[in-house]
């Protein structure tokens, strides 16, 4: 039978996964689409994170996707007006906390978004404009340490408030709504 391969637009507030085995109750992946048996989800976001995810029912190519030859693309709306120097800083790599150790992150790419990106409102307000004026950054990585982006825009002073990854490789959220789920012919690596 042939793999099956999926582009979701994962929503604040679910898991990146399909069988969760502590009691709380989360929402998990296999509630938003009927994926056929096998489906795993290649990396992960974060519960409170959104974006392109994708799956797959082939563990080979989960496994090329995942490879530090591979970008991924995230807007982060921080907390503050984020300045080139802290772009500059996270680019040239950033000192983070990892599994109880130090880590500098590797160097990578990163802008100033002068305009918000059209992505929707997320499923939880962030908060207002009462606390603080907020802006937006591109970060492009091929490394993802757990909450990596995060700690780093924390590093540099500008908390993370919305992180919304946009592409993976060469594959891109475009207009896939929250919640939205494409089946797709595949992800060869010639694409990514």
């Amino acid at each position: 039978m042939p793999h099956r391969h999926f582009m979701l637009h994962k929503p604040y507030g679910y898991l990146s996964q399909f069988i969760y085995e502590l009691k709380r109750k989360k929402k998990l992946l296999g509630e938003l689409y009927d994926f056929p048996q096998g489906t795993m989800a290649i990396g992960r976001l974060d519960e409170d994170s959104e974006g392109l995810l994708l799956l797959t029912t082939d563990g080979k190519m989960s496994e090329r996707i995942r490879s530090k030859k591979v970008d991924k693309e995230y807007y982060v709306q921080v907390d503050g007006i984020i300045n080139q120097e802290a772009i500059d800083r996270i680019q040239e790599g950033v000192e983070i906390g990892f599994n109880g150790t130090k880590y500098v992150t590797k160097p990578c790419k990163a802008a100033l978004l002068t305009e918000k990106p059209n992505l929707g409102l997320r499923g939880k307000k962030i908060r207002d404009e009462r606390h603080g004026p907020t802006s937006w950054a591109s970060i492009t990585v091929n490394e993802g340490k757990f909450r990596q982006v995060r700690k780093m825009t924390a590093a540099v002073g500008f908390p993370t408030l919305r992180l919304i990854r946009v592409r993976i490789g060469n594959v891109h959220l475009n207009d896939l709504q929250s919640g939205e789920v494409l089946e797709v012919a595949d992800f060869s690596i010639e694409k990514i």
